[in-house]
């Protein structure tokens, strides 16, 4: 995807590149210049040509946020989810985005942002890695790296106050102190930023939300941890407020702050841990943060073709399953074994080894490793909206019918798949009213999920029932309720 892209960006195809990188648009420049001007227009279009969607995506696939690109006067353009291109009156509250995250002018940016001069924080400049300095410093990067190792060590009073912010955890008893600092030392927080990041923005008051799901035990099936931190400059300086309640946040005006500006480079935290080699990073990321790294070729994230056998111990033997037809299957088994074994279970017996296998690929239980990174592969794909990846997968017979861990089938991420995938899943007999844990249907996925007017029609046309509603999230709304309350003019069919 980012090859394409970039083929189409260099050839002036700004159109092209969004289409290849999977981001819609929602606009038309000839409109832009009747509504607003030449002058509008024209600078719209000199960012446009600029504008690496390919890059955006690799930003900001699976945030929730919307940013601003760039600004003419009280117009923006803005994003939906990183997968939408929109123009015009955005919220007021909608934040500048930095440059570094579509603007190949100003890629190289993300590198001074993550605390880095000449070389990244923990690196050398050709990507070698590089100890952190023991001493005290002045310059940025080893101050970077300096407050970062005080969070890897979870010491967070020490790592705020390198960073020269003063942080308040409202003292109660031991057990909250210490279960407070262990939650604040999970979030992947900019520390060394942070007080610029505040002034450049010109704001006061400022909020970070961040759940920190997976990493300790939800308090119900369907909670989460979220972290709430209030960041205000006061007293010349920064605080930071723990705060546990959103109640506890005051009556006084305060912005969520998108992860952009607090979160330090998922990019760097993953080649540090060894989960990514510099060569695999997207190429305008990899320039910035190593730019003496000598390439041999393109480089950017590999892509292996789908896996479609895997081992399982059973009987104490290696057993091969596969997929073969969307089924999976167990060749090493008989279908009388497997009937004796259905009917062992129906006497209360437990299944193991391959029957278990193939009891629990509809999301639910326990499988052998190999099956749950399939199956985590092929709903990963779907989550970024790499259409093509899950098409290899059922091409290759993964199962169309499974669902992960939280009862999503395909249809359920349809939205961010897009229109070309939709016939297929059809065909393949999916339902349309599936449901999730939390009760939701692709519909009502799709509807919350910002999906484009075309697609949602397209589930409507083929079947989907406008009434549906889930009791336990969107307040039991329908999925006209919900686009009224995102404010889809383009979705009134819905009702």
């Amino acid at each position: 995807m980012i090859e394409r892209a970039t083929e189409r960006r260099l050839a002036g195809d700004w159109r092209g590149a969004c289409a290849a990188a999977g981001v819609a648009v929602g606009f038309e420049l000839k409109d832009v210049a009747a509504q607003h001007g030449a002058g509008v227009a024209d600078a719209l279009a000199d960012d446009l040509l600029n504008l690496a969607p390919d890059l955006l995506r690799w930003h900001t696939s699976g945030n929730a946020y919307q940013y601003a690109l760039a600004a003419y006067g009280d117009l923006r353009l803005f994003t939906e989810r990183g997968s939408v291109l929109k123009f015009g009156h955005a919220p007021p509250d909608l934040l500048l985005a930095p440059g570094y995250m579509w603007d190949v002018r100003r890629s190289g940016e993300i590198l001074a942002r993550n605390g880095g001069v000449g070389r990244a924080p923990f690196f050398e400049a050709d990507g070698t890695p590089r100890k952190p300095p023991e001493g005290p410093g002045d310059d940025p990067v080893g101050r970077a790296e300096r407050v970062t190792a005080l969070q890897d060590r979870g010491l967070v009073d020490e790592a705020f106050a390198e960073a020269g912010i003063e942080l308040r955890l409202h003292k109660e008893d031991t057990k909250a102190l210490v279960d407070r600092r262990w939650r604040l030392a999970l979030l992947p927080l900019a520390l060394y930023r942070i007080e610029s990041e505040l002034r450049r923005l010109g704001g006061v008051r400022f909020l970070v939300k961040h759940s920190i799901w997976p990493f300790c035990p939800p308090p119900n099936r369907f909670g989460y941890y979220t972290e709430r931190l209030l960041l205000e400059i006061a007293d010349g300086g920064v605080r930071a407020t723990y705060v546990r309640q959103q109640r506890d946040v005051g009556d006084e005006p305060v912005v969520e702050l998108p992860e952009a500006f607090w979160h330090r480079s998922p990019d760097l935290d993953l080649v540090r841990a060894g989960r990514l080699a510099p060569e695999e990073l997207h190429p305008l990321v990899r320039e910035a943060f190593f730019p003496e790294l000598r390439m041999s070729g393109p480089g950017g994230p590999g892509d292996s073709p789908p896996r479609r056998v895997a081992r399982v111990r059973c009987r104490g033997e290696w057993h091969e399953v596969s997929f073969q037809r969307g089924t999976l299957r167990t060749p090493r088994h008989t279908d009388e074994e497997w009937q004796r074994e259905m009917a062992l279970r129906a006497l209360g017996g437990k299944a193991t080894g391959c029957f278990a296998v193939r009891r629990t690929w509809d999301g639910a239980g326990f499988l052998p490793r190999a099956l749950r990174e399939q199956r985590r592969e092929l709903f990963r794909r779907a989550e970024c909206g790499d259409a093509e990846g899950v098409l290899r997968c059922l091409d290759a017979g993964y199962d169309p019918f499974t669902r992960d861990g939280n009862g999503r089938s395909l249809l359920h991420f349809v939205y961010r798949l897009g229109t070309e995938l939709f016939p297929r899943l059809l065909d393949e007999g999916l339902d349309l009213e599936a449901r999730d844990v939390r009760e939701g249907t692709p519909l009502l996925a799709a509807v919350e999920g910002r999906a484009p007017a075309a697609l949602v029609r397209a589930l409507v046309d083929a079947g989907a029932r406008t009434d549906a509603q889930s009791t336990k999230m969107w307040a039991g709304k329908t999925a006209a309720e919900i686009a009224a309350r995102h404010k889809r003019d383009d979705l009134d069919f819905l009702s």
